[in-house]
């Protein structure tokens, strides 16, 4: 799916990450103060490496422990893949699930980011053009230039795993990537640099 500048998306090659972290907390906080809703999708997709289609297709429950707290992890399977994969869920983002579930009190079968629009009463997800307007509003507003679509989440969490120095490994599994190669093109950096074993994000 490829869009353009009246509503459309850059192709995944062309998005880039966010990798001033000031730039970061500048969309959290104009992502926040518009809705907890949009502000929580950002937060657990720049720390999660979550592609667009798993946030958009996440229910309460699946970011929910037993007693019914926001987890540290989301486990899914791949239906093309056959792969179960785990994405770790750091601090910052769980807060903002948090904040974004006290208010808007949603039912643990419903989409963790719903759209004000309903279809004959039933609650569904916002769409993929959706969460590209949004994002691409923020970045507008606090002046990034650089080419921003919903696979800008996933990037902006591979580059900074690896210039936090977490393990390329790690990284390229979490990606589901063939090779350390791809991982390094894919967030843009051609030299591979060495790294440890630590993983905690916390953008």
């Amino acid at each position: 799916m490829i869009f353009n500048k009246k509503g459309a998306e850059f192709p995944m090659d062309f998005v880039q990450p966010i990798k001033d972290q000031a730039k970061i907390e500048a969309m959290k906080k104009v992502l926040k103060t518009k809705r907890l809703r949009d502000y929580a999708l950002f937060v657990l997709g720049i720390n999660s490496g979550l592609r667009i289609s798993d946030l958009l297709a996440l229910k309460v429950e699946d970011i929910l422990t037993t007693e019914g707290n926001v987890s540290d992890r989301i486990t899914l399977s791949g239906e093309r893949t056959g792969k179960t994969q785990v994405f770790p869920i750091g601090p910052s983002a769980r807060e903002a699930l948090k904040e974004h579930l006290a208010q808007s009190a949603l039912a643990p079968t419903s989409p963790l980011f719903p759209s004000r629009k309903g279809n004959q009463g039933k609650i569904r997800p916002i769409s993929r053009e959706q969460a590209y307007r949004i994002l691409n509003d923020a970045a507008k507003t606090v002046g990034i230039k650089e080419n921003i679509g919903t696979h800008t989440l996933r990037k902006t969490f591979a580059y900074h795993a690896y210039k936090n120095g977490h393990d390329l490994s790690m990284i390229q599994k979490i990606l589901n990537h063939s090779a350390p190669s791809v991982t390094l093109r894919y967030i843009g950096i051609t030299q591979e640099e060495p790294g440890d074993v630590r993983f905690s994000m916390d953008l």
